[in-house]
């Protein structure tokens, strides 16, 4: 195993979208290595080759595991083996970097954070809008707006190509808003700090692409104790509609915040990666008028015009994680935060499922 001031040897499973990012970012940031490259298809050689080649390349996660003894194991497979890697790695005495959701399952996801804690290693959830400056501010900005809150949010990907395979995929095991919910889930927390009470959602089936008991749109309302209230809309497949698509709106008493993407709302766009994380500027409206209901204070505008891409986003969680080893942080509250958000998502689906309102 390395020391603090050898680099930190990852093994990288999964090599799609997201694990390619990865990748990258340990071939970038000094004090990471890449040990070896695990994936059931061919994406493992493509990686292999983008990364300049020479990486030892593996099908097999548990021999991969056993042959190249990793300080720490990158996981950004498709969730249904999320549980089940992310416990090999830690009961082997590697720290792990996991993409969300953490499980399949509540209790799946509790395992793992059981296993982290058990093994006293690092396990660090891919809650990629936390390193996101622009979101950081638009968390941040919703704390001037009084309580409650109306948080409205969504994003719908009108879907096809490869990213249709992608989605096809994702939904064998989990719904758009339970596998892309937990983000919004996790901001809503993060601006009304308050403890969300009961969920209501509802969903349709618009393709027989996918399995009969899983939908592809689906939207979700949560209640939380402080009187706050948010929704999410969460829809996949070349269906889908591209009006409105791409809603990021906090209101209080005192106005409301608005992300405005003007790249990420253009033609084509919904089912770009890059162009989801994209906020490019805030619009803070304030509330106050005068005796005559005029408005007194103009809109503020933040243009966001240095913010990170989908890479460098990935290289900022990637730091992070260094940084979480290395300085040995407490991430109690960073697991218990995509337990929690993970539970929020499953009520949902179980909400969907049944049509009833899930108290939690």
């Amino acid at each position: 195993m390395s020391t603090l001031t050898s680099p930190i040897r990852v093994l990288v499973v999964g090599c799609g979208n997201m694990g390619a990012s990865h990748a990258q970012a340990y071939q970038l940031i000094d004090g990471f290595e890449i040990c070896g490259i695990v994936s059931t298809g061919k994406s493992k050689e493509v990686l292999n080759e983008k990364l300049g080649g020479g990486y030892a390349l593996y099908a097999d996660y548990a021999t991969a595991l056993a042959e190249t003894k990793p300080d720490a194991v990158c996981i950004s497979t498709y969730p249904d083996t999320h549980e089940a890697f992310a416990i090999m790695a830690l009961e082997s005495g590697c720290h792990v970097f996991i993409e969300k959701p953490l499980a399949d399952t509540v209790e799946g996801s509790e395992r793992v954070a059981a296993a982290a804690k058990k093994a006293g290693k690092k396990l660090v959830v891919g809650y990629i809008l936390r390193h996101h400056p622009s979101w950081e501010k638009f968390v941040e900005l919703s704390h001037e707006l009084g309580k409650p809150l109306v948080m409205r949010m969504n994003l719908n990907q009108q879907s096809h190509g490869v990213m249709w395979d992608v989605h096809r995929n994702l939904m064998k095991s989990l719904s758009p808003i339970v596998d892309c919910g937990v983000h919004y889930i996790d901001v809503m927390c993060q601006m009304t700090r308050s403890k969300p009470l009961q969920v209501t959602a509802i969903g349709a089936r618009l393709t027989n692409d996918i399995a009969e008991n899983n939908y592809n749109y689906g939207q979700l309302q949560i209640r939380f104790e402080d009187g706050s209230v948010g929704w999410y809309e969460a829809g996949w497949g070349p269906m889908m509609s591209e009006t409105a698509f791409f809603i990021k709106d906090v209101i209080g008493p005192k106005g409301c915040v608005s992300i405005v993407a003007k790249e990420a709302g253009g033609a084509g766009k919904s089912d770009n990666v890059d162009a989801h994380t994209k906020t490019e500027s805030l619009r803070f409206h304030h509330a106050d008028i005068d005796a005559n209901n005029q408005f007194i204070k103009q809109d503020t505008w933040f243009n966001l015009s240095d913010e990170p891409d989908h890479q460098e986003l990935c290289n900022r969680e990637q730091r992070y994680f260094l940084k979480a080893i290395q300085e040995d942080i407490d991430l109690t509250d960073h697991v218990q935060d995509a337990v929690n958000s993970l539970k929020i998502a499953f009520a949902c689906d179980e909400s969907v499922r049944t049509g009833q309102v899930v108290y939690l």
